[in-house]
């Protein structure tokens, strides 16, 4: 789903002008008359959340400086872009100052317009994903910070919120990938124990004799091997969370021992003279049906109702679609910083790619896809050749990925090391070769090379003749020459004036 994008102007020439660039640039757009209108739909609750906001500085009920000022008392961190007739220092200083992320004198340009929203976009997903990591890294994470436009997901969020308000056991459920953790985070950063120990345990990854052991500790000298104390996850996890991810791959005779640490409070390390006092909150996940692995005889029927006081099922990536587009510009904006790359965000055709694909790796995967995409990029926007094995799962999309090379020693080579030499061709390469082995023509290049950087840069004519080191005037008469003028047709971010 596209970013919404707000628009407050007092100015209805000036509302339409920039609604219609808003459209272009491929996000949805909404417009108020006023300051006071642009803060009631900010904080409207229920309504489709606002991504950034362009603020007119002078209104005649409440002007931006107003707005920029309640926006900061009231801590709402939507992004602004402010725009004003009168582009003195003066306003520019207290405008940043107030909060503004950017601002633009009118009549805006679409270009300068469009590059300042992808900015303000991209570090304000920065921004979010910075703040979660700390809170997460502090214990303090919360559903506040996990927005979701997706209706299930949100019930998600409300059953979460309940349960983080007691102590009460909490099942969930949920695919591999959907992001059973961070929703057991959240529980505990809206909980009393926010701020204490937090232990993750991967019941399917415990080896079979270590399982009892892990999880409950035991003595020095208890079993070979034993040559100290070991406290156990639950003492870990005391004062503060267990989370228990894919219990239903615990033995049944460790079982029978975690319903009696639940049950009691108490464990029993091994070899241990005596029980153990704990005070855990315990938060078990699976991506299994345990109410058949019951039926089978695979999960104990008095641990499952322990267990099951209050489920939450996760929905799967693919049926939250409404969330993949946020999602992937988070992640996007993330690993650009990590990998130091200046990458403002993703084209309108790739948040379309990302959220027709079906993910059964959900979440993990599309994190995952875009890391992958942002090492492989080479612009400052991701296109549709960085997903390649997407595209290629999904209809309308046709992105060729070079096959690897397959060569064999001929029958009679030496024995002797040899160094093989392979050619794999880029298909964005000019060849400079013609069909018949000799030199190709200057004049046939360039018009491949225009041709190229029009298709390339969906023929943005100030970026491409930014790329080419030439001025417009130029490149059009270029165009002509070659018989190129229909392909150019300027898009609406070049050709619409504010």
């Amino acid at each position: 789903m596209t970013s919404t994008i707000l628009i407050a102007d007092d100015d209805p020439v000036q509302r339409r002008l920039l609604e219609a660039m808003v459209k272009r640039f491929g996000y949805a757009a909404e417009t108020v008359e006023g300051g006071e209108e642009a803060l009631a739909r900010l904080t409207r609750g229920g309504a489709e959340p606002v991504a950034l906001l362009i603020l007119d500085l002078v209104m005649p009920d409440l002007d931006g400086m107003g707005v920029l000022t309640r926006l900061r008392d009231a801590k709402i961190t939507t992004p602004v872009i402010v725009q004003t007739a009168h582009g003195s220092i003066e306003a520019v200083i207290s405008a940043m100052r107030a909060g503004a992320h950017d601002f633009v004198v009118k009549p805006v340009g679409a270009e300068r317009l469009q590059i300042s929203i992808k900015n303000a976009l991209s570090a304000d997903a920065l921004a979010g994903e910075v703040r979660r990591i700390n809170r997460r890294a502090q214990g303090a994470l919360t559903f506040k910070d996990l927005v979701s436009r997706s209706a299930e997901m949100q019930r998600v969020i409300r059953l979460g919120e309940r349960a983080a308000h007691s102590n009460i056991p909490v099942l969930i459920e949920g695919e591999s990938g959907v992001g059973k953790e961070l929703v057991a985070r959240a529980i505990q950063g809206g909980s009393d124990r926010k701020g204490k120990p937090f232990v993750t345990v991967n019941c399917g990854a415990l080896p079979a004799n270590l399982v009892e052991s892990i999880l409950f500790g035991h003595e020095k000298g208890a079993f070979t091997g034993a040559t100290e104390k070991h406290t156990g996850k639950f003492m870990e996890a005391n004062g503060g969370t267990l989370f228990l991810d894919e219990i239903g791959e615990l033995p049944l005779d460790i079982q029978v021992k975690l319903l009696r640490a639940l049950q009691e409070g108490e464990i029993d390390p091994i070899g241990a003279k005596r029980s153990q006092r704990v005070d855990i909150r315990l938060i078990s996940a699976t991506n299994r049906n345990l109410i058949e692995q019951v039926k089978r005889g695979e999960f104990r029927e008095d641990l499952f109702y322990r267990l099951n006081v209050f489920p939450i099922g996760i929905p799967s990536l693919r049926s939250r679609r409404e969330d993949i587009a946020d999602l992937a510009r988070r992640f996007a904006a993330r690993f650009a910083a990590e990998e130091g790359r200046n990458i403002r965000g993703m084209t309108a055709e790739v948040l379309s790619l990302l959220t027709s694909y079906d993910w059964p790796g959900n979440v993990r995967q599309l994190e995952n896809t875009v890391f992958r995409a942002v090492v492989l990029s080479e612009g400052d926007e991701l296109t549709v050749a960085e997903f390649p094995q997407i595209a290629a799962h999904v209809e309308g999309y046709d992105v060729r990925v070079p096959p690897a090379p397959v060569f064999a020693p001929p029958v009679d080579a030496p024995r002797e090391r040899e160094i093989v030499r392979v050619e794999i061709r880029d298909p964005n390469v000019l060849p400079l070769l013609a069909p018949n082995g000799e030199m190709r023509k200057l004049n046939d290049l360039e018009k491949e090379t225009i041709r190229f950087a029009l298709t390339h840069y969906r023929g943005q004519m100030s970026e491409i003749a930014r790329r080419l080191g030439i001025g417009r005037s130029t490149l059009y008469r270029k165009m002509k020459e070659y018989g190129l003028e229909e392909e150019g047709a300027d898009s609406p971010a070049d050709s619409l004036v504010a």
